[in-house]
């Protein structure tokens, strides 16, 4: 008798786990952790994609931003949640590419601790100034600030971060020196450079181009290969004399390592369908980004091409986490 209660009860099991094997993703609410604080770029366009997200899962997908260290307390806290899939991570410039290589002892792999679902846009950085500051031009902030070596603050989103080694990036080129000035984000950044409390700083458009628009900011430089649709009087830095320097934000999804293959390629084809979507792209396009979705595989190659090069800026600039 016991030997058929306990087949029965296995049998039981095994048609539950077959069951919950079987369910389809999500069950439950999702989680996108934004290493920055909120009202940022990157804040923003995951705000679109988790509102979407919502409405084609009929679950719940929260924003949770979790703002230090330039994105890596953030970043990082995705590796403490299991690996199904229900934690995601918004991978950017700074915490995929630019901090792993910034630490004397790294306290992740991007590639090996991490997996990547999709690329979502890339943004060109412009260098921005407060009108108060006596120059229009790059020419003209380059020959300034060579006249006042250490006297001109820039602010970044945070040390370590894509608005911090871009501008390091253009002192190196042009020969001169600024200082640093960190935020918890692009928006608090914002808010000091309004008010003048620091002169410049190289952040992306899409935080920056209503702003030089109304004239509350000048644009000296974007550092995007051509000219930007949504401001096209800004010129590029290659126009300005330095011969292919570019620069350019990005953001992309990724999850923990160890989440189910066929986990990562739902995210991805359910994210990269929303991302395709003519309202969602023309939404995103208009602040100034390039949409630009692909498979896990595409995302990672892209991944590993920019660890490359900002080794080489973190390199040349002696940027060091310890």
């Amino acid at each position: 008798m016991r030997a058929s209660h306990q087949i029965a009860g296995f049998l039981v099991l095994g048609a539950w786990s077959l069951c919950a094997s079987a369910q389809p993703f999500p069950v439950k609410s999702v989680r996108i952790v934004v290493p920055f604080a909120p009202g940022g770029g990157t804040d923003t366009i995951t705000r679109v994609l988790a509102q979407k997200l919502t409405e084609s899962w009929s679950q719940t997908v929260i924003v949770e931003n979790r703002p230090g260290a330039g994105g890596l307390i953030g970043f990082e806290s995705v590796l403490k949640a299991p690996a199904d899939g229900y934690t995601l991570g918004l991978g950017t410039i700074s915490t995929l590419a630019i901090i792993p290589a910034t630490q004397a002892k790294p306290r992740y792999d991007p590639l090996k601790d991490y997996m990547p679902v999709t690329l979502i846009s890339t943004v060109p950085y412009v260098m921005v100034a407060h009108p108060s500051l006596p120059a229009r031009t790059l020419a003209e902030f380059v020959k300034l600030a060579r006249g006042k070596p250490g006297e001109i603050s820039y602010g970044s989103a945070g040390y370590a971060t894509g608005t911090h080694l871009t501008t390091e990036y253009l002192s190196s080129v042009t020969g001169i020196k600024l200082v640093h000035v960190p935020y918890k984000g692009d928006a608090l950044a914002l808010i000091d450079l309004m008010a003048g409390q620091i002169s410049t700083g190289c952040f992306t458009t899409i935080i920056m181009g209503q702003h030089i628009r109304s004239g509350k900011l000048r644009g000296i430089a974007i550092m995007s290969p051509q000219r930007s649709r949504e401001l096209p009087n800004v010129p590029t830095a290659i126009e300005s004399g330095y011969a292919g320097f570019t620069s350019e934000s990005w953001q992309g999804i990724s999850v923990r390592a160890g989440t189910p293959p066929e986990i990562v390629r739902k995210l991805n084809t359910d994210i990269v369908r929303i991302l395709s979507t003519p309202d969602v792209r023309a939404g995103i396009e208009a602040q100034g980004n390039t949409v630009s979705p692909g498979t896990p595989e595409e995302f990672e190659r892209f991944i590993v091409k920019e660890i490359a090069k900002w080794k080489q800026v973190i390199a040349a600039a002696a940027i060091r986490i310890e």
